[in-house]
């Protein structure tokens, strides 16, 4: 193995430049070539490849986002676009290829991997929705940044007696809303792996309000429910003046959290490892403590988890 890439694809998530700084000085360091790969599977089929050197990852592992860049690419999704992909890589001299992102990533890195290119995939992802491994990078980070948000509602709310409704990410994961929910010290948490009552939020609601609590704080996974129709209903039930606050992409942004400069630097120069055995299509996890690989097809089809202890938990300590 003389030459590999690496790209950043799907949704940008903190700690990736801490992966793709472990991983660029792990092969400069076992001799290796290394060759960045702009805007993910986009710039791949455009050709926008570049050699990478020490001086290409200084001063990125404390910053958020990806030096790299990440779009996505419709020409990628077909066959014969896989296929030129592959053929891309192998003009440039790639032998393998480091793929950061979730599971649309993965699925590509695979058809790579089927074409003869040597993958190896991370998790980077801010919602931690990959059922493999206990913790994707860039999780931690958005949890912080959630939490914080969190905390600074509570303020203004509990100032004028309100509950706010905070959406968050994880579409299909409740993990962001859950963990940062129960960080936050939010009085109620709605994920897409439980089905919610309103009758219940407001049961709570009343009971806060007459041990004398000031605000109401309902962390909302996106897409479970609309959040401004929930406020209403919420606001015409208790009397209580309930606001919405979305919390969007800024989610994504911000310095790293330390345990996603961890993730990203020990899980990138493992990944420069694997390849360097001529190993292929692997993905790298996080479970209890250590950095374990399965094959990407495990990676993709194992479901996640949800943690019913700490849901249970959120709920008994918001009472």
């Amino acid at each position: 193995m003389n030459t590999i890439g690496i790209l950043t694809s799907g949704g940008d998530a903190p700690g990736m430049n801490s992966t793709i700084r472990a991983a660029v000085r792990t092969a400069l360091n076992n001799g290796m070539r290394i060759k960045g790969i702009r805007n993910g599977y986009d710039g791949l089929m455009k050709g926008d490849i570049y050699e990478m050197n020490v001086s290409s990852v200084a001063d990125i592992i404390h910053k958020g986002g990806t030096i790299l860049g990440t779009a996505r690419s419709t020409e990628f999704t077909n066959e014969e676009g896989k296929k030129r992909g592959a053929q891309i890589l192998s003009d440039y001299g790639i032998e393998g290829l480091i793929v950061i992102g979730g599971d649309g990533s993965f699925k590509g890195a695979k058809a790579l991997s089927d074409l003869g290119i040597k993958t190896i995939g991370i998790p980077g992802t801010i919602d931690n929705d990959m059922g493999y491994t206990d913790f994707t990078i860039g999780f931690f980070t958005a949890m912080e940044t959630v939490s914080d948000a969190i905390g600074k509602l509570r303020d203004t709310s509990s100032s004028h007696g309100r509950a706010v409704v905070i959406e968050v990410m994880g579409r299909h994961c409740g993990d962001l809303g859950l963990y940062s929910g129960l960080a936050g010290g939010a009085e109620s948490i709605i994920v897409p792996e439980h089905e919610f009552s309103i009758e219940d939020i407001v049961e709570k609601m009343e009971h806060g309000r007459k041990r004398g609590k000031l605000h109401h704080l309902i962390t909302l996974a996106e897409g479970v429910g609309d959040p401004y129709s929930i406020a209403k209903e919420l606001e015409e039930k208790t009397g209580i003046e309930t606001k919405v606050t979305i919390l969007g992409h800024v989610q994504r942004g911000g310095s790293p959290s330390v345990v996603d400069r961890l993730l990203g630097s020990t899980m990138g120069a493992h990944a420069v490892e694997l390849l360097s055995e001529e190993k292929t299509n692997l993905a790298i996890g996080y479970v209890n403590g250590k950095l374990i690989e399965v094959s990407i097809d495990e990676a993709v089809n194992t479901k996640s988890q949800f943690d019913e202890h700490l849901y249970e938990l959120a709920n008994n300590l918001s009472k």
